[in-house]
């Protein structure tokens, strides 16, 4: 008998999906599937996982982004926000796409069980929506810092609708561009 563990949500955004994990539960707790390879693949996720990273950000408001990597460290991503809840932000940044530069986003918590499915070539932002917040990334290249590419979360091109006052950023990310005519995304 072949039970999936997840219900594959599309967004506005090709290839961006939202990843609804079904825990089963009983009285001693729950069991809740982060991967599957078998399964995600047929949304998308082809590669194999190469890193795995555990993320804290200690206060409600603080922003992480918008990262991305450029070819050929271009990577697929599944975000899954593990303690707290946060507003979790993929801008398109696929060269010629027709969704070039709009955004989505999706609140992931540990209680709604969600997950981001990010394929290459989006940039990715978030926003802690609680204190103490947990994010698991599981990414599909290394980090290359040769590769890193950024945008600036505050660029009113984007015009990101964070659902909090900006609290905390890292000096590092207030210096990423704002994007101009230069910028044309990246090539995969």
């Amino acid at each position: 008998m072949n039970v999936s563990r997840f219900k594959i949500i599309d967004t506005p955004l090709a290839g961006l999906k939202v990843i609804q994990r079904n825990p089963i539960s009983d009285d001693r707790g729950f069991l809740c599937r982060f991967f599957c390879a078998e399964e995600l693949s047929q949304a998308g996720f082809t590669k194999a996982i190469v890193q795995i990273n555990h993320t804290l950000t200690r206060k409600a408001g603080a922003v992480r982004g918008l990262h991305f990597q450029y070819a050929p460290a271009a990577e697929a991503k599944i975000i899954s926000c593990i303690k707290g809840e946060v507003y979790d932000v993929a801008v398109d940044i696929r060269q010629g796409s027709p969704t070039f530069l709009r955004w989505h986003a999706e609140r992931l918590s540990a209680d709604n069980y969600k997950s981001y499915l990010l394929p290459e070539g989006f940039a990715h932002g978030v926003q802690a929506l609680k204190d103490n917040c947990e994010m698991m990334y599981l990414h599909s290249e290394s980090y290359r810092p040769e590769t890193v590419g950024a945008l600036n979360v505050l660029d009113p091109r984007l015009a990101i609708n964070w659902p909090l006052e900006i609290t905390e950023m890292s000096e590092r990310d207030r210096r990423h561009p704002f994007v101009n005519e230069d910028f044309k995304g990246v090539l995969l």
